[in-house]
């Protein structure tokens, strides 16, 4: 009887290891297989006020530097001087702005800011901070996208507030 169930034993051994002597080369042949996902390259910033340009340029950079925020980003786009309508857009997207900081942003969120006027846009976030109390938005990205010269002035305004501070030069 032990040399009957020994040999069962030894059979169906057998069997699972012949079986996955089969599988496993397969099962690897398909991971081969998988097409690899092509990364496109980051758009640069419109060179005008289209504001339509724009629009796609921030949504590339936002997405790019979200690193590690899982929470729908906080967008401020403002477009240029030039457009109709300019002052009503920047008093309006100016109150927003405040608004929103004012009631207080969490851990795992982003704002990012972006404007082809960046001089105005700069305006703003600082004015959005100005009230903001020390370390209290920690775990917060805060993203500028503008001209050079406003970068050390956004910084200065956020930085207080303990976020992560991200710049990106719109050339």
């Amino acid at each position: 009887m032990k040399t009957f169930s020994m040999n069962i034993l030894s059979h169906r051994a057998l069997q699972v290891f012949l079986v996955a002597c089969l599988v496993v080369p397969f099962a690897a042949c398909k991971k081969e297989e998988a097409p690899k996902e092509a990364v496109a390259a980051p758009l640069t910033a419109p060179a005008d006020d289209d504001i339509n340009a724009w629009r796609a340029y921030v949504s590339d950079a936002v997405t790019r530097n979200m690193g590690g925020i899982s929470n729908q980003p906080y967008v401020y786009l403002l477009p240029g001087e030039n457009s109709e309508g300019f002052e009503g857009s920047y008093e309006r997207l100016a109150e927003k702005a405040e608004t929103d900081v004012a009631r207080g942003i969490i851990g795992g969120n982003m704002l990012a800011y972006a404007s082809p006027a960046s001089a105005k846009m700069a305006d703003i976030v600082v004015a959005s901070f100005k009230d903001v109390p020390a370390d209290t938005m920690k775990g917060v990205r805060v993203l500028f996208i503008g001209d050079a010269a406003d970068n050390e002035r956004v910084k200065a305004a956020v930085s207080p507030a303990g976020v992560t501070y991200v710049f990106i030069e719109a050339k």
